[in-house]
């Protein structure tokens, strides 16, 4: 496995190694001893999510705050979906800042998005499984967001907005700068 920390600190991209003959591929997705060497820190994950979407689909910006704040590790299973972390940890270095990453069916990659950042993902192809891993239970009351297209984090989701659909929830996310962090 290879990981590369982004610009937004504690934030990783992780390639695995593939293993490609004229059977498939084999890889693996998931080792807890390796993953917490990697990133250098002791990430227990807890619970497992998958979802299915079609293209222009876009989850997000979502977040959960205080005791039930979450670190995910995210990848897809099938399709192309860009996917977006944005740091909204009030004393960070890079609080509003965002980072992109295409996930994808091919290339296997995953994010690590850590606690303290909005996570989000538009489906670029056809249809798209999308898998994450979370290290704290989910909790409604816990929970916020960030609308999409919030002019001062300014995210190229690749598309073209006439195409997006979005949950009517979504869409009354506030923006960065109205949001309860």
């Amino acid at each position: 496995m290879r990981v590369k920390e982004t610009k937004l600190k504690g934030c990783f991209i992780i390639e695995p190694k593939i293993f490609n003959d004229s059977r498939g591929y084999f890889f693996e997705s998931f080792n807890q001893d390796v993953f917490n060497v990697l990133i250098g820190k002791n990430i227990k994950f807890i619970q497992d999510n998958e979802s299915f979407s079609s293209k222009g689909v876009l989850r997000g910006l979502h977040y959960q705050v205080g005791e039930y704040a979450q670190a995910k590790l995210v990848r897809v299973i099938k399709g192309q979906v860009l996917d977006v972390a944005v740091d909204v940890r009030k004393n960070s270095l890079t609080f509003g800042q965002h980072v992109a990453v295409e996930l994808t069916e091919e290339n296997k990659k995953q994010l690590f998005v850590p606690r303290g950042f909005a996570h989000g993902f538009i489906v670029l192809s056809d249809t798209a499984i999308f898998s994450y891993k979370c290290d704290n239970f989910y909790n409604k009351a816990s929970e916020g967001g960030i609308i999409y297209n919030d002019k001062d984090l300014n995210i190229d989701w690749k598309l073209d907005e006439t195409v997006f659909v979005v949950s009517e929830k979504d869409l009354q996310l506030p923006t960065l700068k109205e949001a309860v962090l």
